[in-house]
């Protein structure tokens, strides 16, 4: 063994010891705090970034996201990922088990384990409850500070509230919440041990922190070091290699990913992110020089997708026909022909597809969405009502579902559920004023079912409770 690697070894046995000797930490936060503070986080991520509230992209980010928690075992908290419009390379949880990632970061991603190792370090500082130890256990600090301090981390985003970004200086929160260096190396160790126990290759850890070195020397220059919200990815990626020399043994345990459905949501997220002009030109060169198959065959679904993007849909599905020739099986791939025959205004052939699709997978909310679409499109609102409401009950934070509903309402004359369903629509896209106002009037409207007229009384009450106490 080379003498580096005695020493990198004796200092992974050091911080392991370090790491089990530190003492229990007293937190500022109780959990019921925690859960409020990352309700208002929300509302507030809502208002000032744009989330890709896409059924697609957020089903897979979420499913990934329970695959990790499976080996994480029990947590205080229902933990929610988010894919954010941001050509920032970044990462960043919020109390509660909520989890950003920016489609920056996704766009400089290769692999599904990648991915996953963001993932999962981004878990590890919320089941550590790394935010409520930074807390200052002496001093009472409100949530709106609190939340001021996130978002100052999120330096760089635009659309991000300039007044935030300022009282998050002021308020003096931005320096409290930096994650330390035990704090890194705490989730990066457990990051690590999940993708073992899931089979993940966790050498992507290491490839996502070179990448990450990459990009921190580059923009070095215009960022403060103490707004990054993971420093020093050169100490990190120091530790990671400790890690996987002294695992090393266990690399033939490993099992190659397929990313088949990592590279299909990594063109969906970048056609709705990136300029089509820049990523067309990514995608005819890795379809002429990349040497990985799936790489190469997906580079064409990017083409395919821009191609419906710029309206020439002829184009669109011959290329997806090429991309379907490969993957034979890929149900989703059906779905995704739909949806450009639907853009296309062909909704008879999009609807025979789509009740294909759906019966083969009825879990698929992307497809159910899509469907309920082109119902209402052919006039078919009854069956459409009855798979929005499917959607609704999946993904009950989903606006797009609650406008379509409120279409199918107000074109009924029914006014008053149509600002219910309206009223949640703004409410999940971050217009609290518009969904107040809609709310409170369906809420008195004697038309709307009683129930209705419950949940949105339990909207206004929780809205006002999250102002007040924050």
């Amino acid at each position: 063994m080379s003498a580096l690697s005695t020493l990198r070894h004796t200092f992974v046995y050091i911080m392991l010891f370090v790491a089990l000797s530190w003492p229990v930490q007293a937190y500022a936060l109780s959990i019921g705090e925690e859960r409020l503070i990352g309700q208002k986080i929300l509302y507030s991520v809502r208002k000032d970034l744009r989330i890709l509230d896409d059924p697609d992209i957020n089903q897979y980010i979420n499913r990934l996201g329970s695959q990790v928690l499976q080996v994480v075992g029990p947590q205080y908290f229902d933990y929610r990922f988010f894919v954010v419009q941001s050509d920032q390379f970044n990462a960043f949880a919020a109390p509660a088990g909520l989890v950003f990632f920016y489609s920056g970061l996704i766009e400089a991603m290769r692999k599904e384990d990648e991915l996953v190792s963001v993932l999962a370090h981004e878990i590890g500082h919320v089941t550590s409850r790394h935010l409520a130890q930074r807390m200052d256990k002496g001093t009472k600090v409100s949530a709106a500070s609190l939340l001021l301090g996130l978002a100052g981390l999120a330096l760089g985003v635009p659309g991000l509230s300039q007044g935030l970004f300022t009282g998050s200086l002021a308020a003096g929160q931005t320096i409290n919440l930096r994650y330390s260096r035990e704090d890194e190396e705490q989730a990066d160790r457990l990051s690590f041990g999940w993708m073992q126990e899931m089979q993940r290759n966790p050498e992507s850890m290491q490839d996502m922190l070179r990448t990450m070195r990459r990009i921190t020397r580059y923009r070095m220059g215009n960022v403060p070091q103490y707004l990054l919200t993971h420093p020093n990815p050169e100490a990190r990626l120091d530790y990671v290699e400790s890690l996987l020399e002294l695992h090393s043994q266990q690399s033939s345990a490993w099992t190659k990913t397929d990313n088949f459905d990592f590279l299909r949501f990594r063109y969906r997220v970048l056609v709705q992110t990136t300029d089509l002009d820049r990523l067309r030109q990514y995608c005819a060169i890795t379809l002429a020089q990349d040497k990985d198959a799936d790489t190469q065959r997906m580079a064409r679904f990017g083409l395919a997708l821009i191609d419906a993007q710029n309206r020439r849909f002829d184009q669109a599905l011959e290329q997806l026909a090429l991309v379907q020739g490969q993957y034979p099986d890929r149900n989703i791939l059906r779905v995704d022909q739909a949806v450009i025959l639907q853009m296309a205004g062909r909704f008879n052939e999009a609807k025979a597809i789509l009740d294909a699709s759906v019966h083969r997978d009825p879990t698929d909310m992307y497809g159910l969405f899509k469907l309920a679409q082109v119902e209402a499109a052919s006039g078919n609102t009854t069956r459409a009502e009855v798979l929005l409401q499917q959607v609704a009950r999946a993904m009950p934070e989903y606006p797009q579902v609650f406008f379509e509903l409120g279409q199918i309402e107000a074109n009924r004359g029914a006014s008053g559920k149509g600002m219910f369903y309206l009223g949640k629509y703004y409410l999940y896209q971050g217009q609290e004023d518009l969904a107040v106002q809609n709310l409170r009037r369906a809420r008195r409207d004697t038309s709307v079912p009683k129930h209705m007229q419950e949940e949105a009384e339990q909207i206004l009450a929780e809205l006002e409770h999250i102002n007040k106490e924050t």
